[in-house]
């Protein structure tokens, strides 16, 4: 049976991030993607001009319609955007499991601020992450920017992205994937840190001179894929990981009345 992957998150116009990048990750790791949409953006990379939250009880019924037809076997979620859309998702998905026999892993993505330094969350719904959506993922995969939203305090080297790692999978009971791409280190590397004390390193080369926006998205896209398709958490990290660099290295370009964007190249042959 072909594997089912649920994304629930933003539609990006541009296609470089949301909905859209999730697509098209799943697609190329062999796994049919489906979505549910929270909110459209209209956004291109580098800047984010308008936000549409999409009622909850909409939401609520993708959801609900996308579990009664197909087999999912993991999800993701990404930009949620306000507290009312994260309780709708996080009530939605209980509702669903219960008719189950076993959840599917759910990975998330706490998107908070676009790659444009742009908001993508209300601030009253950061303390819904932690109360109600991370109790229930298997994943969470916070950038740097995102672990100082949760811990109140910077992380600048890979000591304390390990130590911050530890600290939040021990106060949550749950795995986190730290991604260090912010420190801007040759080679990327990110922490797989679990609740038993464990961490795993995943690397892959830093390219400068790119301004993609999506990263976080398709990696936990490509995450969610292998997890789709039976493979354990440290081995779909490792097949996500890189996947991305793969996108990354092998980037699109145009360049429009002076304007140069950049996109990420999802369907690029892998070695």
């Amino acid at each position: 049976m072909y594997p089912v992957g649920l994304t629930i998150a933003g539609s990006d116009n541009s296609a470089g991030a949301g909905a859209q990048a999730d697509l098209k990750t799943m697609s190329a790791l062999g796994v049919y993607g489906v979505t549910a949409i929270t909110c459209v953006v209209a956004e291109v990379p580098g800047k984010v001009s308008a936000i549409q939250p999409i009622e909850p009880r909409i939401v609520a019924e993708q959801i609900r319609l996308l579990f009664e037809a197909f087999p999912i076997g993991a999800l993701k979620t990404g930009m949620l955007y306000s507290g009312e859309i994260i309780e709708t998702v996080c009530a939605t998905l209980t509702e669903c499991f219960a008719k189950l026999p076993q959840p599917p892993p759910i990975v998330v993505d706490p998107v908070m601020v676009a790659t444009s330094g742009d908001p993508l969350l209300q601030r009253d719904a950061i303390a819904l992450y932690r109360e109600r959506l991370f109790p229930m993922a298997t994943l969470i995969t916070p950038n740097l920017d995102e672990v100082r939203t949760l811990l109140g305090r910077p992380v600048a080297n890979l000591m304390e992205m390990r130590a911050t790692g530890h600290e939040l999978a021990a106060a949550y009971g749950r795995a986190f994937l730290i991604k260090g791409g912010h420190l801007r280190l040759s080679p990327a590397i990110d922490l797989l840190c679990t609740p038993d004390g464990q961490a795993q390193e995943f690397s892959a080369p830093f390219i400068e001179g790119i301004a993609t926006h999506g990263t976080g998205c398709t990696y936990a896209a490509a995450i969610t894929a292998g997890l789709s398709r039976g493979l354990a958490l440290p081995e779909a990290v490792g097949e996500a990981k890189q996947f991305l660099a793969n996108a990354v290295a092998h980037f699109l370009r145009w360049t429009r009345e002076g304007r140069t964007t950049d996109a990420l190249h999802h369907f690029a042959p892998r070695q």
